[in-house]
């Protein structure tokens, strides 16, 4: 009875996730990457539109405590920014001016200074890069939190370290800068996190639905590869439910994603953002060297390119 019962239990997702940390090709929540990428951007040209470039992320990137419920990484965010991954989900609350970082009730213990100290210091050091960083309220709904992020941002930055337009910018015009992907309310600090053509279909009740995640996730890479390339493609392959927590359905996802991404390998193809859980830092790798080929739109207008 107690089998039955387990095996249950791991077909939901309560338990399915490994007791030990793993660190596979395609999932890893180890303390640590298996390398570091640090300055894959300087290798991109300065005229390539940042629509073009196809680069790794993470969904709530400050989401190491809380337990099952609430962790969705496992490298601090030094890692994962010498690791590769140049797009950042944060999530801040917002309580008497102050900014914690929280993954729901889940507070992180740091604030958003550390995040905006870490990021400069990181861009500091690697001026090739750039990093895209969705900013959103979460566990406070006071709809005002723009006066708190100027802040920060001064206190903890400074204001020319950041993108300040709603355009389009090349990758040369941001290197070296934080760009803001503005989810709340207030004038512009940088881009609109709505301007970006999102899928984030992020219910995922058992492990019973992890097939339905990943179709979904598939359809909009598919659609990225052939989109608007003045357009940011933004697909998130994370998910969770009450009966499936995050590194569960992570450790499904992130390994069709490395086979879907090993056979495009060669195909010169823009995915755009590929926001995970618990990446590796192979899998961070096999979507950094899709932008070691050209341009795509470059590609496209070049007869010798094309089939005959």
């Amino acid at each position: 009875m107690y089998t039955y019962l387990t095996e249950f239990m791991v077909l939901l997702g309560v338990i399915g996730f490994s007791y030990s940390a793993l660190q596979r090709p395609d999932f890893d929540d180890t303390s640590s990457p298996a390398f570091f990428n640090r300055s894959w951007m300087a290798g991109i040209p300065d005229s390539w539109l940042l629509s073009e470039v196809t680069m790794p992320g993470t969904h709530n990137t400050m989401a190491l405590y809380g337990g099952a419920f609430a962790e969705c990484q496992s490298w601090n965010l030094t890692s994962q920014l010498h690791a590769g991954v140049r797009f950042l989900d944060i999530r801040v609350r917002h309580f008497r001016g102050n900014l914690t970082i929280h993954h729901g009730v889940a507070y992180q213990l740091t604030h958003f200074g550390h995040v905006l100290e870490d990021v400069a210091d990181f861009l500091r050091h690697y001026p090739s890069e750039t990093v895209l960083m969705r900013l959103k309220e979460e566990f406070s709904e006071t709809y005002n939190i723009y006066g708190a992020v100027v802040k920060y941002i001064h206190r903890h930055a400074h204001w020319d370290l950041l993108w300040h337009s709603r355009l389009m910018p090349t990758l040369g015009e941001v290197r070296g800068k934080i760009i803001v992907l503005q989810d709340f309310p207030g004038p512009d600090l940088g881009m609109r996190y709505a301007s970006l053509n999102i899928a984030d279909e992020w219910k995922v009740p058992t492990l019973l639905h992890v097939e339905e995640k990943w179709q979904s996730v598939h359809e909009h890479l598919e659609a990225a590869q052939v989109g608007n390339r003045t357009q940011i493609f933004l697909t998130y392959t994370s998910g969770a439910g009450l009966f499936a927590y995050s590194n569960a359905i992570a450790q499904r996802i992130n390994a069709r994603l490395y086979t879907y991404l090993s056979a495009k390998v060669g195909q010169n193809q823009r995915f755009g953002i590929i926001t995970m859980d618990f990446p590796a830092a192979p899998l961070v790798q096999l979507i950094i060297d899709f932008n070691s080929e050209g341009s795509p739109s470059e590609q496209s207008q070049n007869p010798e390119t094309q089939s005959v």
